[in-house]
């Protein structure tokens, strides 16, 4: 594969990562009214998402296999943007991969450990005990699979792979300065977002809910990252080969 193929299939598959992500992100907002039913008692939680059956299950299936894409995107993107003045971005790069590999775990949960759940609270047979445990069960699951990692320690990761891009896609004579940028005003959006998650456990937390504003912006810059590689001129990519022969 040759350098304008690298760069345009990397574009290609940003688009088609950031497309896979919301294909089932919106199917969820549509049949089981994400993520605003997160903040719901868990046993309506639980009987909504047994009545969503075998789709439901295989939607979320889909958005962590979606989370997963990241983790090629991430190995690509170094190959593009990857400099010798860019001596972080191999840290970065591993911020990325690890990211979407959290975020797929606490996705995941919905697909492996939420079904049994759902199935023992819904059951008519089940005793007031066992759904007592199972309320606690599935409190314990949400709150390190969901909050821990795919959320706290995933999106940390994230924050710190778009950094790291960002910075070095300001470098890059590939894109416009303001693109890079772009993807660094994300950063404290997100990081604000995480006082929601202490607030779980601090409850005293002051809650800044930036993080829906964060992840729309930040979607939007990948989408546009991707734009603007399948669309990039041979003429920039001579620019880019006469600027690395310095």
């Amino acid at each position: 594969m040759n350098r304008l193929q690298l760069v345009r299939t990397t574009g290609s598959f940003l688009i088609g990562l950031v497309v896979m992500s919301n294909i089932p992100y919106i199917r969820l907002i549509q049949t089981f009214g994400y993520d605003d039913i997160l903040r719901e008692p868990v046993d309506y939680v639980l009987a909504q998402f047994q009545a969503g059956g075998t789709a439901l299950i295989l939607t979320w299936f889909m958005f962590g296999l979606a989370a997963l894409l990241l983790i090629p995107a991430s190995l690509l993107l170094h190959q593009v943007v990857d400099r010798r003045n860019t001596p972080y971005l191999g840290a970065a790069t591993t911020m990325g991969a690890l990211s979407g590999l959290l975020q797929a775990i606490g996705l995941m949960r919905w697909v492996f450990v939420i079904p049994v759940l759902a199935e023992l609270q819904t059951n008519p047979a089940t005793d007031e005990a066992t759904r007592a445990a199972v309320g606690v069960a599935y409190q314990v699951v949400h709150q390190y699979g969901g909050v821990v990692i795919g959320e706290q320690l995933g999106q940390l990761l994230l924050v710190g792979w778009t950094v790291g891009l960002g910075l070095a896609m300001v470098r890059s004579p590939l894109f416009k300065p303001w693109l890079g940028g772009l993807g660094l005003l994300t950063a404290p959006l997100l990081l604000l977002g995480q006082s929601e998650l202490l607030a779980t456990v601090i409850p005293a937390m002051p809650v800044i809910e930036s993080t829906p504003i964060g992840f729309i912006l930040w979607e939007f810059w990948l989408l546009l990252v991707g734009v603007a590689l399948v669309r990039v001129p041979q003429q920039r990519l001579a620019k880019e080969a006469i600027d690395s022969a310095l």
